[in-house]
């Protein structure tokens, strides 16, 4: 089977479930779907679609054949995207991905990095799951934890991120300021939803806090940093975000085995670009003053 016209066609009618849906998609007759649907379904000896007055469902073998189509259809997209970072300027997209947490770290670097670089697009992707660099998913991506292990990817250390509890004024002022060395039973906490988060800290809360202290969970840890700070009850957040809001207390300082490491990730066949150089070095350079 080498026509892949006719598994595209097939594949826009499985997912629009009308010939003339797929049509406006594919910028084509719907004289064309047809012939096309009919052909491959002469070629493999097997209906893929059920007619019927609404449109076409797809019969077994034809969803068989869309999960191939939907797979062959995203890995074109990717490669597209890869290919558009390899021009030889400081120009069209670029993709970069974090952890949403850091977004206010890499915001004032990327505003700047867009006006010195004027003709970049740039998109950030933010999210828990792992962007696949491999498929022109993002060109750089910014990992907390530890070092990934990937093939093909180019690996650098950017921050070794310290990290601390903190209270706002007005949970102090209502709960009083507990010692380290308390067994914090009579404390409210914030923390992630995740029990299974690779954030060293947050596996020393789940540890050594009564669960039912931690009254506050989210896997957003945007949404975390904004309960501490309302006084919804005590939280960790990084010592460069800590700092940036004076009403908080800290009320145990960064240990060692909090602390969590910042990486910058490349694929190898877009490091070398200069559009990746670009950013990567104007990222290392502001990260020098991170702390």
């Amino acid at each position: 089977m080498d026509n892949w016209d006719e598994i595209r066609t097939a594949f826009q009618v499985a997912r629009m479930g009308t010939v003339s849906g797929a049509a406006e998609v594919l910028g084509v007759h719907h004289a064309t779907v047809i012939r096309h649907i009919d052909a491959l379904e002469t070629q493999l000896g097997i209906k893929l679609f059920q007619r019927h007055a609404r449109g076409y469902t797809p019969t077994e073998a034809g969803q068989d054949l869309m999960r191939v189509a939907q797979a062959t259809d995203d890995q074109f997209s990717q490669l597209a995207g890869r290919i558009k970072g390899q021009g030889d300027g400081v120009s069209g997209e670029l993709v970069v991905t974090s952890l949403s947490g850091l977004s206010t770290l890499l915001m004032p670097v990327m505003a700047d990095f867009r006006l010195k670089y004027p003709e970049v697009i740039l998109r950030y992707l933010t999210g828990d799951r792992l962007f696949r660099l491999e498929y022109g998913e993002a060109h750089v991506a910014i990992r907390a934890g530890r070092a990934p292990e990937e093939p093909d990817n180019v690996v650098q250390p950017l921050l070794t991120q310290n990290t601390a509890l903190y209270a706002a004024k007005s949970y102090v002022d209502r709960m009083g300021k507990p010692d380290c060395t308390d067994d914090f039973k009579t404390h409210l906490f914030v923390g992630t939803d995740n029990r299974n988060s690779l954030a060293p800290f947050y596996r020393w809360l789940w540890e050594k806090v009564p669960e039912e202290n931690i009254i506050f969970r989210s896997v957003d840890y945007r949404a975390l940093h904004l309960a501490v700070l309302a006084g919804v009850g005590i939280g960790f957040m990084a010592k460069w975000e800590a700092e940036k809001h004076p009403d908080l207390t800290e009320i145990c300082t960064d240990r060692e085995d909090w602390q969590s490491s910042l990486w910058l990730v490349t694929h190898v066949d877009l490091h070398r670009t200069t559009k990746v150089q670009a950013f990567v070095k104007f990222l290392k350079e502001r990260a020098k003053d991170w702390g």
